[in-house]
């Protein structure tokens, strides 16, 4: 494939309601698209950073400033043999793994059109639909988010994951417990915690949580480890595995007994299918996280979580969980069974970018050509 051009398109997608985490409020989807054109065809890919180093140390601008001026000119006017290569090309930059995942995503994404094959059989998926899970942000009460609770377990959700942070923890897992004694419950920490909350976390295992995602700091795996050993309830590392190697050390080390796959923070669709296979191969059970993505990043996601080690359910929502609009034809809706269905040449389920959708949401658009 010869890569003719590459579009950076900046969109705002408001939220419905604002999505409130342990180090921000969101109140609109601030994303980055990339849009790869070769030989008549064009491919997607999404960026999945913030409008600040909040999540992890990227941004929109750092990911502009390296796609724009490091990633783009390694491969524009070049012929690739697809992903790969373009990996090769780009090994050399360190970290910024959201920045050279969108490009790789987009030419996953030309792949599939130029081949005529899912992006499921393209990367060896199995499943025909997958599991979907439920993630609540922060309320102003309890009785807010036990209304919530409520609601999304009413559509049949498979599990139910809360954010939580100092000061508004246990009271809130309790509260939710003794309503819901048996439903499959988790919790999110996104890093707010230290060691230094140990004792909180050993309360927390009486209340038959399936995995306390990131308790720990963004970057740790050695005291993740520690915790690990001194709690029953499984840790589940999101932050911390950001490539193959920080997978395979936190599992020799002990620091999981889950591991959450998000294929931008891996750097890519292909680096996340050799933590998924690590993972299948130490008895690991993954899951798909979610970053709040538009339709582009969400529908990847469902290709992504088909692989057979994806067994727990998954966070990726259906577009109206989060927006009035999304840019996908259809949008991305879950079935009665709570569902999302996985696109395949087989059973003719395909999604199109809706380019009137990116033009109303457009912020800036950057055109760069050899």
């Amino acid at each position: 494939m010869r890569i003719d051009r590459i579009d950076i398109i900046r969109v705002n997608n408001p939220f419905i309601h604002p999505f409130e985490t342990s180090f921000l409020r969101f109140v609109v989807r601030d994303a980055l698209l990339v849009k790869v054109y070769s030989e008549g065809e064009t491919g997607y890919g999404e960026c999945k950073a913030f409008h600040a180093p909040l999540y992890n140390a990227e941004d929109n601008g750092t990911c502009l400033h390296v796609i724009k001026n490091i990633l783009a000119p390694l491969i524009l006017g070049e012929n690739l043999d697809g992903p790969e290569d373009y990996l090769q090309r780009c090994a050399f930059v360190r970290g910024n793994r959201l920045a050279i995942a969108a490009i790789e995503n987009a030419l996953w994404d030309l792949r599939v059109k130029m081949t005529g094959k899912s992006l499921k059989t393209l990367i060896g998926g199995t499943r025909s639909e997958v599991e979907v899970g439920i993630s609540l942000g922060l309320e102003p009460t309890i009785e807010v988010l036990l209304a919530k609770v409520e609601q999304y377990l009413a559509q049949g959700y498979h599990r139910t994951k809360i954010k939580i942070k100092p000061g508004k923890d246990i009271d809130i897992v309790r509260a939710i417990r003794k309503q819901h004694p048996d439903i499959t419950l988790t919790v999110d920490a996104n890093s707010a915690y230290t060691l230094a909350d140990l004792d909180l976390f050993k309360a927390m295992d009486e209340f038959n949580l399936s995995y306390i995602e990131q308790p720990l700091g963004e970057d740790d795996i050695v005291d993740h480890a520690v915790l690990q050993k001194a709690i029953r309830t499984p840790i589940c590392l999101d932050e911390s595995i950001t490539s193959f190697d920080d997978a395979r050390k936190a599992i020799d080390l002990g620091s999981a007994q889950v591991i959450n796959i998000k294929s931008s923070r891996c750097g890519g669709i292909h680096e996340s299918i050799r933590i998924h296979d690590l993972c299948l191969k130490q008895n690991i059970p993954v899951w798909c996280g979610g970053m709040t993505e538009t339709g582009i990043g969400r529908v990847q996601n469902i290709s992504m979580a088909s692989l057979p080690n994806f067994t727990l359910a998954n966070d990726i929502a259906p577009a109206d969980r989060y927006f009035a609009e999304d840019i996908t034809v259809p949008l991305v809706a879950i079935t009665e069974r709570c569902t999302l269905v996985v696109p395949d040449e087989q059973n003719g389920i395909t999604y199109a970018v809706d380019e009137a959708a990116i033009e109303r949401m457009m912020v800036s658009r950057e055109i760069l050509r050899n």
